[in-house]
């Protein structure tokens, strides 16, 4: 009865944290004059960072994951693929992913900074091989982007880009856990138990 319970809480933990999450992707910008207009700026890592802490790496891919969907359905895309969607999801996951295995070894405040700054250089290089490697040609073939320097983009856009995005992040979350971690580490100890 009481796994049947956490379960539930689960879903339904994870459903309002999806939620959450794809509102403030909805609320994305760019950083003006500094990088390509197609790079936004949106805080929908940060719920899916909170489900990952409380109940593991699934948890937070699920609400990349359930985000990305919804967000595709309502806002939809101009060629009906996808890349932006997926591109966020192989991001969100290059990010949440380390900064929890290095929490759950060292779960302080020091070792949530040191996951972060993990995350943010393992999302900005591995966004960045990723890009070359698959986004920017999809986005070349689906949306017939005309030649550009791949390299270039990535040096001096997607890079820095993600660089920045990440140390943003790093702020709200850290500001975040100072004031939820209590509640964060209560949570913890029921679903990691």
């Amino acid at each position: 009865m009481v796994n049947q319970k956490l379960k539930l809480r689960s879903f339904v933990t994870i459903a309002m944290l999806s939620s959450i999450s794809f509102i403030l992707m909805l609320l994305n910008f760019p950083l003006p004059g500094l990088f390509p207009v197609f790079l936004q700026v949106d805080f929908s890592d940060v719920p899916a960072l909170i489900a990952t802490i409380i109940m593991g790496p699934v948890a937070g891919i699920l609400v990349e994951l359930f985000k990305n969907i919804l967000d595709w359905i309502f806002s939809g895309t101009p060629t009906g693929v996808p890349v932006g969607h997926m591109a966020n999801f192989a991001t969100g996951i290059l990010f949440i992913l380390p900064v929890y295995y290095i929490y759950k070894k060292f779960p302080s405040i020091k070792g949530l900074s040191i996951g972060l700054v993990v995350g943010t250089v393992v999302m900005s290089l591995g966004m960045s091989l990723l890009n070359y490697v698959a986004f920017l040609p999809m986005y070349t073939y689906f949306l017939g982007w005309g030649e550009f320097n791949m390299k270039e983009m990535i040096v001096a856009g997607i890079l820095p880009f993600n660089f920045v995005k990440g140390i943003m992040l790093m702020v709200i979350v850290i500001l975040l856990f100072r004031t939820m971690k209590v509640w964060i580490e209560n949570q913890r100890s029921q679903y990691l138990a």
